[in-house]
């Protein structure tokens, strides 16, 4: 079934969101998640402990919806912080847990570092990376428009080569944030994410 029938027989039921809205006022549902591990590659870190999360279909897609995204990660307390795309180069972050809301269109993104973990992404998608999780955007079309937001007093850097130990005890030691940025209290995060 498409997005769009899928959508119709939501309306049907009285569960579309309708006009970008989601249905509770902090926290979208998602379709599906998806929940998935990386261990080091060479020279990318990424998190032995926190898993990447992928929320598909958790909104609705399309040029403009931006605002819609950025408002829910907001009312979730992950403050949005830049609109744009992902980087066409393998980098991670440690300075801060990423959340990357698709608003429009569809790309192919290679977690984890080079010949690692690929995941095709689309408008309405929205992927929850643990600081030291490499990302690279192996193509993308043309809408393809992303929405980048980060918990309370974290944020992004660009790191292109191994950690250095003081990098590595940053990442490992980040605040876990308070909520789930997609789907609010109690989501997925509170549920994934712990400290060994």
């Amino acid at each position: 079934m498409d997005r769009r029938a899928f959508n119709t027989l939501l309306a049907g039921l009285g569960l579309a969101f309708g006009n970008g809205r989601v249905r509770s006022a902090s926290a979208a549902t998602p379709a599906n998640v998806e929940v998935f591990s990386l261990r080091q590659n060479g020279w990318v870190p990424n998190s032995p402990h926190l898993p990447v999360i992928v929320y598909r279909n958790a909104l609705e897609a399309g040029e403009g919806k931006e605002s819609v995204y950025e408002a829910l990660f907001e009312r979730n307390g992950w403050p949005p912080q830049w609109r744009n795309g992902v980087y066409p180069f393998h980098h991670y972050h440690s300075l801060g847990h990423e959340v990357l809301g698709f608003s429009n269109g569809s790309a192919k993104l290679m977690l984890g570092g080079p010949g690692a973990h690929e995941v095709q992404v689309h408008g309405g998608d929205i992927a929850l990376l643990p600081a030291g999780t490499g990302h690279c955007n192996l193509g993308s079309d043309a809408d393809f428009t992303v929405i980048g937001a980060y918990p309370p007093e974290q944020e992004f850097d660009i790191l292109r080569t191994a950690p250095t130990p003081e990098q590595m005890a940053r990442i490992n030691s980040l605040a876990f944030p308070t909520t789930d940025p997609v789907q609010g209290a109690g989501g997925t995060v509170s549920k994934e994410w712990h400290r060994t």
